[in-house]
C-alpha cells in the first residue's frame, strides 16, 4: 500500500470512528476528544490529498481541519 493511501485510510478512519462515537452517544460534539479526532482525520485526509495533488478534497479537509482546529483552541481557555 502507497503511503498517501495509509494516511488517507487513517484520517478517515478518524473522522468515521468520531461520527460513530457520536450517533452511538458515547461522546458529545462538545467533546475534547471529538475535536481531536476530527482534526486529526481530516489534517491526515488532508495531507494525503495534497500527496496526490486532489485539490478539491484538500480544501475541503483543510476547512475541517481549522474548524476542529478551533474546537480544539476553546478547550485552552
Amino acid at each position: 500500500m502507497e503511503f498517501h493511501t495509509i494516511i488517507g485510510s487513517l484520517g478517515v478512519s478518524l473522522l468515521l470512528i468520531a461520527y460513530l462515537l457520536l450517533q452511538l452517544r458515547k461522546i458529545e460534539n462538545t467533546d475534547l476528544l471529538y475535536a481531536v479526532f476530527n482534526f486529526s482525520g481530516a489534517a491526515m485526509a488532508m495531507w494525503s490529498s495534497y500527496l496526490i495533488g486532489f485539490l478539491p478534497f484538500m480544501i475541503l479537509e483543510g476547512i475541517w481541519t481549522l474548524v476542529s482546529f478551533r474546537m480544539i483552541l476553546k478547550y485552552k481557555k
